[in-house]
């Protein structure tokens, strides 16, 4: 039978100056914001656990426990010279002594090792029951020696459906994946995305996105285009997510009804402005690419021209206004100025013009202003509201080359450069400096964006071979990848495979830049379209007329129009010219002595490209 033996120990109070730290205690450091945090806890609650600690020898003790009690009850010393008669029991804590030194080593070591938290979900569980009964987040905040915005971020989660708050003291979710169900206020919902996301390592976008799929931040353009009241006052109904802090629009249908209606209202507006047309865009941004392809012409205002007074009362005006100096009547007068010199559309520019409405990215109203319809151009110009076009469709013959096959030409041209640039591995890194260090807008040199810089044509590797570097890089899935894992991974395969990585994609991203850029680069990297094209039946002949590869038979093989050799030709289903001149361009042995192609001939098929290649 083991004999057990019962320790003993007395309590005592101490004035804060007998107490020291015991070299035995093992929070020897702490951060000065815990101690901060527990002196507002401590003054506010009180001391809710004792001190432990060893006697001195001198009338005083060392704490083995509480570290942090007892620096945060200096604390409270150092800034209420009156402590002692204010808070007398906080200017002589009770200690619990120790009666030898191996039990104040065994309290030292216990009181650390086995201190334990309270779970989350136990917090919120406890937080609630306290609201419920009555209690305010400041009476919680004392009663748990906590801070009232830790007690605030739990109570927003003690209204959370049982079996959610259960599934967080399961760890079946943590505390994050939890505060994601506020979002929703429908408890069937919560707990059929609970059941799905348990386990599964879901993102908080992903379960905030199953909660409510089509809800919309508060954020989005149609919404600050409307403002929040004008979607409830149309029925629209608004949740939050209390820990991102944003509202969220339940009802997108709404939201788009409100936006459409609001964009027609706006526009009714302009007509007054006696425009022939308005058109309310969905869109949120216009590109030059958009007038284009819609065949808009675009005219401008008329610029008004200041007299020599007013020019001298605007110079006199900004030079206040730089100064910050100028006042409201002031801003008024510029304001005035102004509007003369960026002139105004007049009534016949608006006669015969109209205007596009759109709301922007940020929920602010645009206008692209002065349009000229296709119908409308021939009106205009006869108005003197639009100029003739100095260059029209009809100028000069049709190319025989189509729109698809040049822009398959241009993407092989493109693709040469691009496999030049790989042999200048400088060069290419010397250029991503230049681009990253200077706003070229639509001059980069690099497609360094969302967009594709297309090097590969519809008929694919028909007669077109680029190095393996710009073909064989198949794009990388990351979707819930490790992405610290995988970037590690990408270092360790060294400085050679990286460079590697960043040549090959810079030289498909290659694109050129400006007309002098672009001459620039190609000076450097010699580009050879023929080096990695050769027009074939399928790439380039079978795509043209026949008699652009009569035209072409002849021209290659310096023959006359009545040649033996080209009104044979000439006499070829399409079909049989596009495969004559593939075996041409191939280099058909049989083929060219049979033709008696001389090596002057040789080079300039070597060399041929189509019109407009390069």
């Amino acid at each position: 039978m083991t004999k057990q033996t019962t320790i003993t120990a007395d309590e005592a109070r101490f004035p804060l100056s007998k107490l020291v730290l015991s070299p035995m205690n093992p929070r020897q450091n702490v951060p000065a914001a815990e101690v901060e945090e527990l002196a507002e806890s401590i003054w506010t609650a009180g001391l809710i656990q004792n001190l432990a600690g060893i006697m001195d020898g001198k009338g005083g003790a060392e704490i083995v426990a509480g570290g942090r009690r007892l620096r945060a009850l200096q604390l409270l010393a150092e800034r209420h010279a009156d402590l002692a008669q204010v808070r007398p029991e906080l200017a002589n804590p009770p200690v619990r002594i120790a009666p030898d030194d191996s039990t104040a080593q065994a309290w030292a070591v216990a009181e650390n090792a086995a201190r334990r938290d309270l779970h989350p979900a136990d917090e919120i569980r406890a937080y609630g029951k306290m609201e419920r009964s009555g209690a305010t987040p400041a009476k919680i905040a004392r009663a748990f020696a906590v801070t009232e915005k830790s007690v605030y971020r739990r109570l927003a989660l003690a209204g959370l459906p049982d079996a959610v708050i259960d599934a967080l003291s399961a760890n079946e979710i943590n505390l994050s994946a939890a505060a994601c169900f506020t979002v929703s206020s429908d408890e069937a919902r919560s707990l059929e995305v609970l059941e799905q996301c348990k386990g599964r390592n879901w993102s908080d976008y992903q379960i905030k996105k199953a909660l409510k799929p089509d809800a919309v931040k508060e954020t989005d353009r149609r919404a600050k285009f409307v403002g929040i009241e004008a979607y409830k006052a149309a029925g629209g109904r608004v949740g939050s997510d209390l820990f991102a802090e944003e509202t969220l629009l339940d009802d997108p249908d709404i939201l788009d009804a409100v936006f459409a209606e609001r964009l027609a209202e706006v526009a009714e507006n302009h007509e007054r402005d006696g425009w022939k047309w308005v058109e309310a865009s969905q869109a949120d941004y216009l590109a030059y690419w958009f007038l284009q392809e819609n065949g808009f012409a675009r005219i401008y205002k008329e610029q008004g021209d200041l007299s020599p007074q007013q020019s001298e009362r605007y110079d006199e005006l900004a030079e206040l206004a730089e100064a910050d100096a100028l006042d409201e009547a002031g801003e008024e007068e510029l304001a005035a100025l102004n509007a003369i010199t960026e002139g105004d559309f007049t009534e016949t520019q608006r006669a015969h013009s109209g205007i596009i409405i759109y709301v922007d990215s940020r929920g602010e109203m645009q206008t692209v202003e002065g349009l000229i319809r296709k119908a409308d151009k021939a009106e205009a110009i006869a108005a003197g509201v639009l100029a003739q076009s100095q260059h029209g469709a009809d100028d000069g013959p049709k190319s025989p080359i189509s729109q698809k096959l040049r822009d398959d030409l241009g993407r092989v041209s493109r693709g040469a450069r691009q496999h030049a640039a790989l042999r200048d591995p400088d060069l290419l890194i010397d250029l991503l400096a230049y681009q990253l260090s200077h706003n070229l807008y639509w001059s980069k040199p690099f497609g360094l964006s969302v967009e594709d810089v297309p090097n590969w044509p519809t008929t694919e590797a028909d007669g077109y071979a680029l190095d393996e570097r710009l073909t064989e890089n198949p794009p990388r899935d990351m979707y819930g990848k490790d992405l610290g894992k995988s970037f590690r991974a990408f270092r360790q395969k060294g400085a050679d495979h990286i460079r590697g990585e960043l040549v090959r994609f810079l030289a498909a991203q290659l694109r050129g830049g400006d007309e002098k850029l672009a001459a620039l680069i190609e000076k450097e990297t010699q580009p050879n379209t023929r080096e990695v094209w050769t027009p074939t039946a399928a790439n380039f002949f079978g795509r043209v007329g026949g008699p652009y590869m009569v035209d072409l038979w002849r021209d290659l093989l310096d023959l006359s129009s009545d040649h033996p050799t080209a009104t044979t030709f000439e006499k070829l289903k399409k079909g049989e010219k596009a495969a004559k001149l593939e075996a041409l361009f191939r280099g058909d042995h049989e083929l060219r002595s049979a033709l008696g192609v001389t090596d002057e001939q040789a080079e300039k098929i070597a060399a041929w490209l189509p019109e407009g290649m390069e």
